[in-house]
């Protein structure tokens, strides 16, 4: 069994998502800013959630291409990615909590 690799993990996700977007899949570790990552990622979740709501807010209202089925994927998707953010971000809090607590 393969022991699973934050780094390798990361960089698999990163190698999809460029061919889900269409973008040449570097091989080569380019320099990521982790601000510009993460604001991004925030901002990809706060886009779930305004397209699950406007979903949601279209089959209530009762719109005639509203489909329930996809209405309830998108918001377990918002969901699901809501909360993985908030376990990352959770994870920064105690990284930072355990450097500001470590003796100088």
């Amino acid at each position: 069994m393969k022991e699973i690799n934050s780094a390798n993990m990361l960089a698999q996700i990163r190698q999809l998502n460029a061919q889900l977007e269409g973008r040449p899949v570097s091989t080569v570790d380019d320099k990521v800013d982790f601000s510009a990552t993460l604001n991004d990622s925030i901002k990809a979740v706060n886009a779930l959630q305004t397209d699950a709501n406007a979903q949601a807010t279209a089959f209530e209202s009762g719109a005639p291409d509203a489909d329930l089925t996809q209405v309830m994927i998108s918001l377990q998707k918002a969901s699901l990615s809501f909360q993985a953010m908030t376990e990352v971000r959770n994870k920064l809090v105690n990284a930072y909590q355990e450097v500001m607590n470590m003796p100088v």
